[in-house]
């Protein structure tokens, strides 16, 4: 994030912190609810995800396979991907699907095939040819590391986004389209198979709306472009918040929804933008502030009365005694008192990004954000609106995402995105204890899908009225 360093009064151990100047912020309302148990109509689900058992591989060639367990994983997927758009391509685009010509497995760290004019040989990919109209994949380095890291699911979710790409050819879809575009089209093209999946028509798969979903997600904000880097250069695949995103939109609407996705969508949405001059380094990253400086605190909470100029519970550093809400860290609501408290040492934790040989926390817009949910209690309490039911969590998440989107640079707030925060967020709403999308006790929303869904949904429509009309019993 970036701070416009309104220096004001320091902030003391216990000190209540100063209230900044409001700004009403406009937007649009009257949508459709949700229902806070489902995930885009399905039942949210933590049954086991993977490779069913007792099903036969698929047995389709593959050209110089070791044989091992990892080839028949991705094999199995190709087949029942394939599978899908046999049946959806007809039913979406009235043409028909031709399988792809060839599978090829190679091993990254030996000797080099020659595929499609380049080398393998350190090659820690997967990808679709499309003048070879093949498919290929490193079975020695990613996709053991993708099935160590975070199941079996994140292989076939690869190769659902590379037969993306073929769907793209079989589409007529112009080669100079840019990367991103292409990209963005595939993550959404995955997402439409794994709707397929979730509703039990895989033959050799399985995956639960809850933890399944989650992993799958978790593999996207894997494989996201790094933080500063810009969508519009050659190769560019998205951020991790557009990433899910386009998932989401495929899994949600289907196919059509993602050969929609064009050069002009992706401008007028994309998070992934390079760093400017206000992207300083303070020893954390580059654009990622000091949570705990007391400037920084204090734009955060001009940043909150702006968003919210109907609403001013009390902030504080002290630790509070509540009566009607367990405490949460590094940000707690009060609703007996009105007050959200926060533990700085806690929010400095959480605001410290990763390094390599330190796994830190997540960055100052997580920290931040977290602090914003807790602040956001105070909005549903002050419209009357029960803090501790089913839907709590995901509107928490909602209006979170509204004050996410009243920081974008050209609002020109007291508080900044920066390249890289909107992905903390969805590295937070992930996490197994989002504070993000919880209630005033802590309880988060069961689906990580759910939580991004709601998040995305505030920061996309910055209205109040917007969050409420979707997540309200």
């Amino acid at each position: 994030m970036t701070s416009r360093f309104t220096w004001v009064a320091t902030l003391i151990a216990g000190a209540v912190l100063l209230a900044g100047c409001t700004t009403a912020v406009q937007g649009s309302a009257g949508v459709e609810k949700l229902d806070p148990e489902k995930v885009a109509g399905l039942a949210i689900t933590d049954g086991p995800s993977g490779p069913k058992q007792g099903v036969a591989d698929a047995g389709l060639p593959v050209a110089n396979t070791d044989g091992g367990a990892i080839d028949k994983l991705a094999a199995n997927a190709v087949a029942d991907v394939q599978q899908y758009w046999t049946e959806q391509l007809p039913e979406n685009f009235g043409k028909d699907y031709k399988p792809v010509g060839q599978l090829i497995s190679y091993d990254s760290r030996g000797p080099g095939l020659n595929i499609c004019g380049s080398t393998t040989a350190g090659l820690v990919n997967a990808f679709y040819c499309p003048s070879g109209d093949l498919v290929a994949w490193d079975r020695g380095e990613l996709l053991p590391m993708l099935n160590d890291s975070f199941g079996p699911m994140s292989v076939v979710a690869v190769l659902a986004h590379e037969l993306g790409h073929a769907v793209q050819t079989r589409l007529g879809l112009s080669p100079n389209t840019p990367s991103i575009v292409k990209e963005q089209q595939a993550d959404c093209y995955a997402g439409t198979f794994f709707r397929w999946v979730a509703e039990g028509n895989s033959p050799h798969f399985q995956v639960s709306t809850g933890s399944g979903l989650n992993q799958i997600m978790a593999t996207l904000f894997f494989i996201r472009d790094s933080a500063g880097s810009s969508f519009d250069t050659a190769g560019a695949h998205g951020s991790a918040f557009d990433r899910v995103s386009a998932f989401q939109f495929g899994f949600t609407d289907g196919p059509k929804r993602c050969a929609a996705i064009d050069n002009a969508e992706v401008v007028s949405r994309t998070s992934q933008l390079p760093f400017s001059q206000k992207d300083l380094s303070t020893g954390d990253g580059k654009g990622n502030l000091d949570v705990d400086d007391s400037s920084n605190l204090q734009d955060l909470e001009t940043s909150l009365r702006a968003a919210f100029p109907g609403s001013s519970p009390q902030l504080t550093s002290d630790a509070v005694s509540c009566s009607d809400a367990r405490s949460t860290s590094p940000a707690a609501y009060c609703p007996a008192s009105n007050t959200v408290s926060v533990d700085l040492s806690a929010l400095r934790r959480i605001g410290t990004p990763p390094t390599r040989g330190n796994t830190g926390g997540l960055g100052d817009f997580a920290a931040f954000a977290e602090v914003a949910s807790r602040y956001a209690l105070s909005v549903e309490k002050d419209s009357g609106l029960r803090l501790d039911v089913p839907s709590t969590g995901q509107l928490t998440a909602c209006l979170t995402g509204m004050w996410a989107g009243t920081l974008t640079p050209d609002k020109k707030g007291a508080l900044e995105l920066s390249p890289g925060d909107l992905d903390e967020a969805i590295a937070e709403l992930l996490s197994p204890k989002s504070v993000i999308a919880s209630d005033a006790s802590g309880t988060a929303v069961p689906s990580g899908f759910a939580r991004v869904e709601a998040f995305r949904a505030g920061f996309t429509s910055p209205n109040v009225a917007t969050c409420t009309s979707k997540y309200t019993g």
